[in-house]
């Protein structure tokens, strides 16, 4: 395979290992906000995402490190994504604040 064929399915291969770890860590974190069990949520998702995202890395690199650091790239460039997408709504920081109407 050419060699730069390689480092750009790699890259894609960590950019959607990223998406399933960082998407699927905030949807733990929904899903432990409203459970009885919040500490079974994030831990059993722990072992998942952790156990899928290091056999991928490792079946991407298959012992080259430059295709395990293009996975890399790919898996910090998904995390960055996710974080923007997932993110609350900013408020606008030009807007004043309103004041109360009533006294202390």
């Amino acid at each position: 395979m050419n060699e730069t064929l390689a480092l750009v399915l790699a890259w894609i291969a960590g950019a959607l290992l990223g998406a399933f770890f960082f998407g699927g860590l905030w949807w733990t974190l929904g899903k432990s906000l409203a459970s009885a069990r919040p500490a079974l949520w994030v831990f059993g998702s722990l072992l998942l995402r952790l156990g899928v995202t290091m056999a991928g890395f490792y079946l991407v690199a298959g012992g080259d490190w430059r295709r395990m650091l293009s996975c890399l790239v790919g898996f910090v460039m998904a995390r960055q994504l996710v974080a923007r997408l997932t993110r609350w709504p900013e408020k606008d920081p030009t807007r004043q604040p309103q004041e109360a109407n009533h006294a202390p």
